[in-house]
């Protein structure tokens, strides 16, 4: 079956929501201050219980969708729990999915990375996500998914991931660049959500909220070819 668009509009989900091979998932992962650290992270199912996109499910990145064995936050679960995962939200071979947050999609794109990386091309973001969905007044729904789990495929592209040993090997790789997407801030050492600040040597900053617009939507790829 065909890919999708890597990024749909409001209006098109609008028009497609209900649609029997539609999988909508809120991927959202919230940031929120902390006296003694800061900030901490909790998992966006409070919110969504609040109000979501009608129809969507809840994409749990802090639960199922990392790998439970791992001391490191966020760590990427195996191919078949992943899978696993995605088919009990209702995701199948046959389905397409969108997939959406509640701050600047970059919770929403580590999951449509992972699809990629088993080999399912049919998800798209919703771009502007759920701030630009609320900011037109669309409907929103507190009811939970009542989707049907499904059989989702494996066909891993494991160069999709690169080990520390390979990015150890493109630090002295001079047609490498390694890119740091977190904020300025973050990658100066001023603060951290690691263990220590800083960032990888050699690696340039380009920080995620640059690629999105004032209005909370992707930049054109004019915008993003000058940058």
């Amino acid at each position: 079956m065909p890919a999708m668009d890597t990024l749909v509009t409001t209006q098109w989900l609008s028009e497609h929501l209900g649609e029997p091979d539609l999988v909508v998932l809120d991927c959202s992962v919230l940031v929120l201050p902390d006296e003694q650290t800061g900030f901490r992270l909790e998992n966006g199912a409070a919110s969504y219980a609040e109000g979501h996109i009608p129809t969507a499910g809840f994409a749990d990145l802090m639960g199922p969708l990392s790998a439970a064995d791992s001391q490191l936050s966020f760590s990427v679960p195996s191919p078949e729990n992943f899978a696993a995962a995605m088919g009990a939200l209702g995701v199948g071979d046959n389905t397409r999915v969108v997939l959406y947050d509640s701050s600047n999609s970059a919770w929403a794109a580590r999951v449509w990375w992972m699809l990629r990386w088993i080999g399912f091309d049919r998800a798209a973001l919703l771009d502007g996500g759920l701030t630009a969905w609320k900011a037109e007044g669309r409907p929103l729904s507190t009811e939970p998914s009542a989707l049907p789990a499904r059989k989702l495929s494996v066909a891993l592209r494991p160069e999709l991931i690169i080990d520390r040993d390979q990015v150890r090997a493109a630090m002295a790789d001079e047609n490498v660049t390694l890119i740091d997407a977190l904020s300025p801030g973050h990658y100066r050492g001023e603060f951290t959500m690691y263990d220590r600040p800083g960032h990888i040597p050699g690696a340039i900053n380009l920080p995620l909220q640059s690629l999105i617009s004032e209005s909370g939507h992707f930049r054109s790829q004019d915008d993003l070819g000058a940058m």
